[in-house]
């Protein structure tokens, strides 16, 4: 649930039903069809600082746009470190989770005292839980290497472990502005979800001792990329890539995994099911222990089947849609990335505060966009906005990079034949298009 906000939806609830109850005496039939002022809302694929350059010439048009993201207020360390690995950052979305997936994958082979993938993935919900608790990686290797059961808090692990399905127990969301081009941060808000006691419980195996250079024979630790460096999510490509990179190069600093240093293989999603096989299929034969990623949800079960029949390790740090929580992994599938379930309600508040009465959700169509959006609509529903005040529609994403623009022309005219007073829009880079078709079609877009 959302921790800090259980009175606030009772009450936003209430004040929907209000509103709702007031508008029902005006005359609707003169709201249809007519030029309503639109709230933009967005999501963690398309509130990002890169964002408002897929507008092109039109990037004012996110203005005054808001959404949510997984993220907890990030150390000013933190983020130093990261524009140490890249000066030119300007957003940090996933780097937490990205960075604190790698650290746990490679902690979970130093206790495995193995580079085996079915015995790290063991070891991985028991990094986060009920041992002795360390914050980076040098002391955490000490601790494993001495095989000493730990319990691992860092950037996006501040409040709970795993549970056992291998997922954050707890979150945090930030809640966004767009002010001209840019994120506001000093108009960000945190708030916390989830719930502490899904950690799990469970004991991990016993972890095993060793000391560097003590076997000359084992083998390096390989891990792989397997993140968004083209395709629609691209845009978020550049933060992940600086914090996996930051990881290794701690993790290394510390004396590596095993004895000896982490190698890091990079490598493609694509944003696109064809190429994440590709680099998959290239990392098995590499031998990659453990990869990271995918970036999008819908690509993650593309390939989990091929990460699978490997015996291989997929850790995405930021597949979000919950039905990823109870796929067929054979325990091979994690993520710190929190599932939708939780960032829905935290839309929904986001949405219910401006007062919104007639709201239309547009999702790209695959397990991302329809999960949040059914969500969402749920959450919405909840709250007490009426089915026939809410509109789903969905558009198909570009197969691949060459793939011709999405075209939501019709759409757009359909929004505003239904007098919408709120658009959330969830998708990635090619969601530009559908703001750039509703501004085309004469609705006007409230900044």
């Amino acid at each position: 649930m959302l921790i800090s906000r259980r009175s606030r939806m009772a009450s936003l609830a209430a004040c929907a039903t209000i509103l709702l109850t007031t508008s029902a005496c005006g005359d609707d039939k003169a709201e249809e069809g007519s030029a309503h002022q639109v709230r933009l809302y967005g999501t963690d694929g398309n509130m990002l600082n890169s964002y408002p350059a897929e507008l092109k010439e039109r990037a004012n048009l996110v203005d005054g746009m808001k959404g949510t993201t997984p993220l907890t207020p990030l150390p000013e360390d933190f983020k130093s470190r990261l524009r140490s690995i890249n000066p030119a950052l300007t957003d940090y979305l996933y780097t937490a989770e990205t960075y604190d997936a790698v650290v746990i994958g490679v902690l979970a082979a130093q206790l495995a005292g193995s580079t085996d993938p079915a015995a790290i993935a063991k070891q991985i919900v028991g990094v986060t839980n009920n041992g002795q608790r360390c914050e980076d990686p040098a002391s955490c290797l000490a601790l494993a290497r001495n095989g000493q059961d730990i319990e691992y808090r860092s950037v996006s692990m501040t409040r709970a472990g795993f549970t056992e399905k291998g997922e954050p127990a707890t979150a945090s969301y930030a809640m966004l502005t767009f002010d001209g081009q840019q994120i506001n941060d000093g108009k960000t808000e945190f708030v916390g979800a989830g719930n502490e006691s899904a950690a799990s419980t469970k004991s991990p195996p016993k972890p095993k001792k060793s000391r560097p250079g003590s076997d000359p024979d084992q083998k390096p630790l390989i891990l792989g990329g397997l993140l968004p460096k083209t395709g629609d999510l691209a845009i978020a490509y550049p933060p992940m890539a600086a914090a996996a990179a930051l990881a290794i190069k701690e993790i290394n600093a510390a004396g590596g995994a095993l004895g000896k240093p982490v190698t890091w293989l990079d490598g493609d999603d694509g944003t696109s099911p064809a190429v994440a096989k590709t680099t998959v299929a290239k990392h098995v034969t590499d031998g990659v222990s453990l990869i990271i990623g995918a970036g999008a949800s819908g690509i993650s079960r593309a390939v989990l089947p091929d990460v699978v029949q490997a015996g291989k390790i997929l850790f995405s740090p930021s597949n979000t849609d919950a039905g990823l929580t109870d796929v067929e992994d054979k325990g091979l599938y994690f993520r710190t990335a929190p599932p939708d379930s939780l960032q829905g309600r935290a839309l929904a508040d986001v949405i219910l505060r401006d007062g919104s009465q007639k709201i239309v959700i547009v999702a790209r169509k695959d397990s991302y966009g329809e999960g949040l959006q059914a969500t969402v609509r749920d959450e919405l529903e909840k709250a007490g906005i009426a089915d026939d005040r809410l509109k789903l529609m969905t558009y198909e994403p570009p197969a691949d990079a060459k793939a011709a623009p999405v075209d939501f022309s019709g759409g757009a005219k359909e929004i505003k034949e239904f007098g919408a007073d709120a658009v959330l829009v969830i998708g990635f880079g090619e969601s530009a298009q559908v703001i750039r078709a509703l501004a085309d079609s004469g609705v006007p877009i409230r900044h």
